[in-house]
């Protein structure tokens, strides 16, 4: 059995155990308390730091660990707990929620999760900033439609809206210059950028929130983004087949670029046409639609990072 540390990541505290032995500690969720975490892996001979996608507070601990030399891997918390609930474990202390996740990833046999580069967070970071100016600028532009002759209020929004705009141009030069001094995503965004409808906003949300394109198969890489329909039978029910989870981001964005796409591509037009003379739900077409212009954009991915690896 491989000797896994499971760390369960809050706010302020890092509690680890270790798998097999039941080693427990608790750290600072710093830079301090993460080198003592990265120490008492070693001290136990830890092969594996393995913690939970939480929202964030599980980015320093992660990047850190693995400058230190401790390999990572990060995991879906449903999974964990629809575990810990079929393993028996039905109390939730941070420290049994460590235990859980050390044993979950010693079943699954989890493999480590590449650390990102520098350049990798960084625009990640550059696009979930322009993403959250985007969203203010359009609550701000709401706003101000809704006012009649307030003129101090509408100068108010103004300024805000301006000031929104101005962040707005320069985020997008920001990621622009980076995507253009990186080869390969300059190499990626030329391929993107074939297919009518996509611009730079999408092929800066997938450089940022999906570096994995053009790596995965078709199949692998609609799960991951959570367009992949989900078998749901049993017997001779054949019942409805949702998606699940995946990147809610790069899923929106290829909900609105399938939709321009197929105004200007006659192979997914007709798709869409066909699913709608069937008579299937508006969602459903949406979806599937997305998922054909996912897997058509993986598929350009992997030609293009084949024709760079050759180039170079």
């Amino acid at each position: 059995m491989k000797i896994i540390c499971g760390v369960d990541v809050s706010k302020a505290k890092l509690d680890a155990c270790i798998e097999p032995g039941a080693a427990l500690a608790s750290f600072d969720n710093t830079p301090a308390g993460i080198a003592e975490l990265a120490a008492f892996c070693r001290q136990h001979g830890a092969e594996l730091a393995v913690m939970e996608a939480t929202g964030g507070y599980e980015r320093l601990a992660f990047v850190l660990l693995w400058e230190a030399g401790m390999p990572c891997a990060m995991t879906n918390p449903s999974s964990v707990r629809l575990y810990a609930e079929a393993m028996g474990v039905l109390e939730k202390t941070d420290r049994i929620d460590a235990s859980v996740i050390a044993r979950f990833a010693d079943a699954k046999n989890l493999q480590p999760t590449p650390a990102p580069t520098s350049t990798q967070q960084r625009m990640k970071a550059l696009v979930a900033r322009l993403r959250q100016v985007t969203d203010d600028l359009i609550v701000q532009k709401q706003r101000r439609s809704n006012l009649l002759d307030n003129a101090e209020i509408l100068a108010s929004l103004g300024e805000v809206i301006t000031l929104l705009k101005r962040q707005s141009r320069t985020l997008e030069g920001e990621i622009a210059s980076m995507i253009d001094d990186d080869p390969l995503w300059a190499h990626l965004s030329d391929t993107f950028r074939s297919i009518k409808g996509v611009a730079d906003r999408t092929v800066a949300w997938l450089v940022a929130d999906l570096p994995e394109i053009g790596t995965y198969s078709n199949k692998a890489i609609a799960k991951l983004v959570g367009v992949a329909p989900i078998a749901n039978d049993s017997g001779k029910r054949r019942g409805k087949r949702p998606v699940r989870g995946g990147r809610a981001g790069v899923r929106s964005i290829l909900f609105l670029v399938a939709a321009t796409a197929a105004r200007y591509d006659k192979s997914l037009g007709d798709f869409r046409d066909r699913l709608l003379a069937a008579g299937k739900e508006k969602m459903v077409v949406r979806i599937a639609l997305a998922r054909k212009l996912l897997v058509r954009l993986n598929a350009k991915a992997r030609d293009a990072r084949a024709q760079y690896a050759n180039a170079t």
